[in-house]
């Protein structure tokens, strides 16, 4: 008689809404597979899937969350951790539960909190994806991050139109400092956990900008569908994808199905499909990595 097969165990943020729902039912009907979801609320999640509380303008709640996935796993381990939930916010003027800026607060110490205590608990041969933004990069972005001082990030200035769209890129620019911090890590390295930023490029039918006005997200859906068509025609990292889509690229990815070349991490969608290129300078620098790891590390509290 054969044992039983074990399953896969996937867990995910940002899986209630927007692509990552799409990414979160493709996993989901996957035989052998246990979803286990991170998220304020129940929202949309496939059947079967399990929901623990989590709110990642929160560090305490972050660390119930790991305690909460450590009680409920018991001796299986993770075999993949999608770091895909997000918030983008029109100014800087929002703070999380422990006073720092709320974007950077949820999209990057939350993240980089809740994968460091995660790690003891995945599997070997496992994978981290954390979800990026071509945002990130001034070849793409103009007003993308061209430095880094994460302690300006988590307590900026003076907050105004266009703030919250750079604290959003500056954000994505330390997930992918994250993913690259997390890949040269020893213990990483050791145990064959595959690490990969996911950059869906723009996609409608996100839940990002949720808390701006009606007409801050009708002016955007009014650039998407204008302004950003002509700008793809000469730039193919401005056509738009689906949810759908991205969300499908999302799972394939988690699922190891697609995977960058030997030496790369991050996974590009360009007009439907996925691409390897190198992220700006900013983001493959060792000094940006380094200090990112050691001041998030003080903002969290962790060693």
């Amino acid at each position: 008689m054969n044992p039983p097969k074990q399953q896969r165990v996937v867990l995910m943020t940002g899986a209630t809404a927007g692509l990552g729902a799409h990414a979160v039912r493709r996993i989901a009907a996957q035989p052998d597979t246990r979803v286990v979801i991170g998220a304020r609320g129940s929202g949309t999640v496939p059947p079967g899937a399990e929901v623990i509380p989590l709110d990642l303008a929160s560090l305490a709640s972050v660390r119930a969350f790991a305690d909460a996935v450590a009680l409920q796993l018991g001796d299986a381990r993770i075999d993949i951790l999608v770091l895909n939930a997000g918030v983008q916010n029109t100014a800087t003027d929002k703070r999380s539960a422990e006073g720092y800026e709320l974007t950077f607060a949820v999209n990057h110490l939350a993240h980089y909190l809740l994968a460091r205590l995660l790690l003891p608990l995945m599997a070997d041969h496992g994978r981290l994806i954390i979800t990026t933004s071509s945002t990130h990069d001034p070849a793409n972005t103009p007003i993308a991050p061209k430095t880094l001082d994460p302690r300006q990030l988590a307590h900026p200035g003076k907050s105004g139109f266009g703030t919250g769209v750079r604290a959003y890129s500056s954000s994505k620019l330390c997930n992918l400092l994250t993913a690259q911090a997390f890949a040269a890590l020893d213990e990483v390295v050791l145990r064959r956990i595959s690490v990969v930023a996911f950059n869906p490029g723009l996609t409608g039918g996100t839940s990002l900008g949720r808390d701006s006005s009606r007409a801050q997200r009708a002016f955007v859906t009014l650039l998407m569908r204008t302004v950003f068509r002509v700008v793809g025609l000469f730039k193919p990292e401005y056509v738009m994808s689906t949810a759908e889509r991205s969300g499908e690229l999302l799972a394939e990815i988690a699922l190891g199905n697609i995977t960058p070349p030997p030496g790369r991490l991050y996974v590009s969608l360009v007009k439907g499909e996925p691409t390897f290129p190198d992220p700006s300078e900013l983001a493959r620098s060792r000094d940006a990595r380094d200090r990112l790891w050691r001041e998030s590390a003080v903002m969290v509290g962790v060693e």
